[in-house]
């Protein structure tokens, strides 16, 4: 079972050296930071490998605490009834934050580039939450030590709400991504401390 494992999640590191970190190792022969393919066809497989393994090594949940129950929790409030409400208009490449029913910031963002659109997407965020995602090809990425996905928030299967990296910043504004919504760090950092405050039941992402 132990060989198993190690072999079935060769192509996945976790690292537990800061609060709801995962490391991804990827054998790609390239210069550029990568981030996780939404598009995989097993990244259902993948995020749960990543799950079970995190929580094993680091004896914490992936997950918020509110998605204990994710059928029972959800559903609480709608858009913008929910506390927090991003709202990403692919067209536009911006990310409309409104924070009790106010809108509070204007982003620019990069959703998926050719090959990769972004699908639509209206839910609450599905619980899965990190503050750092790396890639061991390059350990700590560009940005603070975070990694190439910093603060990081899933909506649906791989798809998820993140930081960038340096290198990608300047294309905010631009479809660029893999499938995911790219954000300055810094903006990805409000989005996730808010996701935390609030938990996902009071938390409604619309992408379109």
């Amino acid at each position: 079972m132990k060989s198993y494992l190690i072999l079935a999640v060769s192509f996945f590191v976790i690292a537990a050296q800061a609060e709801n970190s995962v490391e991804i190792e990827t054998g790609a022969d390239n210069t550029a930071i990568e981030e996780l393919n939404p598009f995989d066809e097993n990244i259902q497989q993948k995020l749960e490998f990543l799950d079970q393994l995190y929580t094993e090594q680091t004896g914490l949940s992936p997950f918020l605490p509110t998605m204990t129950n994710f059928l029972e929790t959800a559903g609480d409030c709608y858009r913008l009834q929910c506390s927090v409400y991003a709202r990403v208009v692919k067209a536009e490449q911006k990310l409309y934050l409104y924070i009790n029913g106010r809108l509070d910031y204007t982003w620019n963002v990069s959703s998926g580039g050719a090959g990769h659109t972004t699908p639509d997407i209206d839910t609450h965020p599905n619980g899965r939450i990190y503050d750092k995602y790396t890639s061991t090809k390059f350990p700590e990425g560009d940005w603070n030590g975070l990694g190439n996905m910093p603060y990081v928030v899933f909506l649906r299967g791989g798809f998820a709400i993140h930081g960038t990296t340096y290198g990608n910043i300047p294309k905010l504004g631009t479809p660029a991504s893999h499938g995911c919504v790219r954000l300055h760090p810094e903006n990805g950092k409000i989005f996730n401390r808010l996701v935390r405050q609030h938990g996902v039941k009071d938390v409604w992402v619309t992408i379109e």
